[in-house]
């Protein structure tokens, strides 16, 4: 058809973590899908692979990003201050030297898509043991390949028939094929005899491969050590087995490109005493009110932050506010500061501001499951009923049926009540759901109204304490929603490019 059904699969070290939905007959997919995951301290790359679901056969791979974890790590972008801590001699202190928020770092921007190689896409590690003893003459290299465990699998049982081929100083020996399985137990011993003068330059090759009986054997990956170091000092452990050298030709940009944003956080958690002393800081100025606004802590934080990280901040204050149950003064705090700042009631909460990406992480951490009561229904039913919808004429498919060719004005009329329809039953579903709402965004709403009238109290701004609620329960929270119900965890799936449209211009 001249198009892809993409869907994308997050590998750590070779393992599936995660997965996004597939977005059906589309060549400039977005997913927007967002994953936090929890990474060993010794994680060696991370990769993201594009593929082409089918329903039929096997899904084709079109590409990979491959990144290892240096050059994640290679931008620092020091996000909420780079050691933001608190221990027992105060607010500022560091006990033992120890971060509790270390600098975070990232990649972020368009990668191009790298040809999928099989023979890179090796996995698993191998354990063995290498000594050169210091008596004898020659001198042997005694080799002994112990196991190997969760190697790639290459056969269609989804297991391997491996075995390990070991080249040093010109000879190649071989260990025994274990059948059908990716985690081998050779205990084979394999000597080589080695020449005095040429130790300096050898290597010692150990390769891993599967078996077949038809065809060639497929690798399976590999591992090399300079014999100059085995000689003083002999190694003994478990190693990761790498790729053959990459020979393929560059096709950078003939495959496409990934946008991917990617963040990594060291954190080191403390116990939670050593917390208290920055949650004091942090919510006195809500506690004891009578200092000056200007020089609490949360005023300072709301003026140092940057746009790119007030999101991340807006979370985490949300979270530390909620649970010490302080959330709705919280917002009050940060609104009031801002009803401050504004003198044109228009521009009311308009910008992302600490105080309106407060309000909006609260409602989707407060009010997801209302969320989801409210516009399920009707969402499940757009996605089911698949109608054209298009009210844009250079857009519209103007197709011919057995009555003859549909006109502009027969799309745009079907079109539009069938919007009016679905609109309605979402108004419907949300002012009938008042009893439903959570507590606290019924609260946090009415000391905004509050707040708005306080600030704006003639007459002739009377619609704005309803405008700067609204814009945050529908241009912040149903209407995003009702667009990409995926990342509201209302599908499991992302629409179809018809079911797309309709969303889209219903959100409008």
């Amino acid at each position: 058809s001249g198009s892809s059904d993409p869907y994308c699969v997050v590998k750590v070290d070779n393992e599936v973590v995660a997965r996004t939905a597939t977005v059906w007959k589309n060549l400039n997919p977005f997913w927007g899908e967002e994953y936090t995951l929890r990474l060993p301290h010794g994680f060696r790359s991370l990769a993201v692979y594009v593929l082409d679901e089918d329903t039929i056969g096997q899904d084709d791979v079109i590409g990979k990003v491959m990144l290892s974890r240096q050059q994640i790590s290679a931008e620092p972008r020091g996000e909420w201050g780079a050691r933001w801590g608190a221990g027992e001699g105060g607010s500022g202190a560091c006990p033992h030297g120890v971060p509790i928020l270390s600098p975070s770092a990232g990649v972020d921007g368009w990668l191009s898509l790298a040809p999928v190689d099989p023979d890179e896409e090796v996995q698993g590690e191998i354990h063995l043991e290498l000594r050169v003893p210091e008596q004898g003459h020659p001198r042997v290299l005694r080799c002994h390949l112990i196991e190997a465990r969760d190697l790639a699998p290459r056969d269609t049982s989804g297991t391997s028939d491996p075995f390990a081929r070991v080249s040093c100083c010109g000879h190649t020996l071989e260990t025994a094929v274990i059948k059908k399985t990716r985690f081998p137990h050779w205990d084979e011993v394999l000597e080589f005899q080695l020449v005095e003068d040429k130790l300096g330059e050898a290597v010692l090759s150990v390769e891993v491969w599967d078996w077949d009986i038809v065809g060639k054997n497929d690798f399976l990956g590999r591992v090399e050590f300079s014999l100059d170091t085995i000689c003083t000092d002999p190694t003994k452990g478990w190693f990761q087995l790498l790729p053959f050298p990459s020979s393929a030709e560059d096709h950078r940009g003939q495959l496409g490109a990934l946008r991917l944003a990617v963040r990594l956080v060291e954190d080191t958690v403390l116990p939670h005493h050593y917390y208290q002393p920055l949650i004091q800081l942090l919510t006195e100025p809500i506690l004891c009110p009578g200092q000056p606004p200007s020089s609490t802590a949360l005023a300072i934080l709301e003026e140092v932050t940057s746009g790119e990280s007030r999101q991340d901040v807006a979370t985490k204050l949300v979270k530390i506010f909620l649970g010490q149950g302080l959330a709705v003064p919280l917002l009050d705090y940060l609104i009031t500061r801002e009803l401050a700042r504004t003198t044109d009631p228009n521009t009311l909460f308009r910008s992302n501001s600490l105080a309106s990406k407060s309000v909006e992480q609260f409602m989707k951490v407060v009010g997801l499951p209302y969320l989801h009561e409210v516009l399920k229904p009707v969402v499940n039913r757009i996605f089911e009923e698949k109608k054209y919808v298009e009210l844009d004429p250079g857009k519209m498919e103007l197709s011919r049926s057995r009555r003859g060719s549909l006109s502009e004005a027969r799309v745009r009329e079907s079109s539009l009540e069938l919007l009016k329809g679905y609109l309605g039953d979402i108004i419907d579903a949300i002012v009938g759901s008042v009893e439903k709402c959570p507590l606290l965004m019924r609260v946090a709403f009415k000391q905004l109204r509050r707040r708005v009238e306080e600030r704006f109290p003639s007459a002739q701004h009377e619609e704005v304490r309803y405008f700067s609620i609204s814009g945050f329960l529908f241009l912040r929270f149903f209407a995003p929603a009702v667009l990409t119900p995926k990342l509201f965890r209302l599908r499991e799936q992302h629409a179809d490019p018809r079911t797309g449209r309709t969303l889209l211009l219903l959100a409008k």
